[in-house]
């Protein structure tokens, strides 16, 4: 199985099924991914193989683009990697990887664990916080047609997968929400080492926020 060549064919592959995706879970979102995966992995004890193809077919196809239809994305995966010939141990790890990375509000239970998935897990993280994960909340705040921000609707830390997934809350409340709170979550303690710039850049933005709100 020539591994490089496998991870070749991938990138072309999730390029173009990514073609016309939204601007926050496009291929440049799994390009970043993808490297900060193999940058964390550096200090872990993972199979690199496993790490680079779990974070190029993890969003594949996000449910949220796909009615709520979460074997949408597995199954594309698992049928692209059989093709390839890649041993199917392999695929169901990536498979599990793509079934259990989502953050899904939070109050979800992940079914399945590995070194691989928290390290390709962190990399996903990363990319939803920090500046680019300001730039992508925005985005699809504007793709979902969202209000900015309305202070009559505060944040809610208590929704369930269902009332997460359907929310329409203004963009400013999914930082509370989801953003603030992957810090926290990450696994890797190189994860958690940048995390805490990413965190500490998104406090010192919504603080400049309020107070351009408030015309100050």
């Amino acid at each position: 199985m020539d591994k490089e060549k496998i991870i070749e064919q991938s990138i072309e592959f999730v390029k173009k099924t990514l073609a016309n995706a939204e601007g926050g879970h496009d291929w440049f979102h799994i390009y970043r991914v993808w490297k900060s995966a193999k940058h964390l992995a550096i200090s872990e004890d993972v199979d690199l193989f496993v790490v680079e193809l779990g974070a190029l077919f993890h969003d594949i196809a996000d449910s949220k683009f796909h009615n709520g239809d979460e074997e949408v994305g597995p199954r594309l995966a698992q049928e692209f990697l059989s093709s390839l010939a890649v041993d199917g141990e392999t695929i169901q790890h990536v498979v599990n990887i793509i079934r259990n990375i989502s953050f899904k509000g939070g109050k979800e239970e992940q079914k399945f664990k590995s070194p691989e998935l928290d390290v390709v897990q962190d990399a996903d993280r990363m990319d939803a916080i920090g500046a680019i994960g300001i730039a992508r909340t925005f985005n699809y705040g504007g793709h979902k047609n969202r209000a900015i921000y309305d202070p009559s609707i505060p944040a809610d830390l208590n929704m369930s997968k269902e009332e997460y997934k359907n929310s329409t809350a203004p963009t400013i409340n999914h930082f509370y929400e989801k953003l603030l709170l992957l810090k926290d979550r990450m696994n890797t303690e190189a994860g958690k080492a940048m995390a805490e710039k990413r965190h500490a850049f998104m406090l010192l933005y919504l603080a400049e926020f309020y107070e351009e709100w408030e015309g100050k």
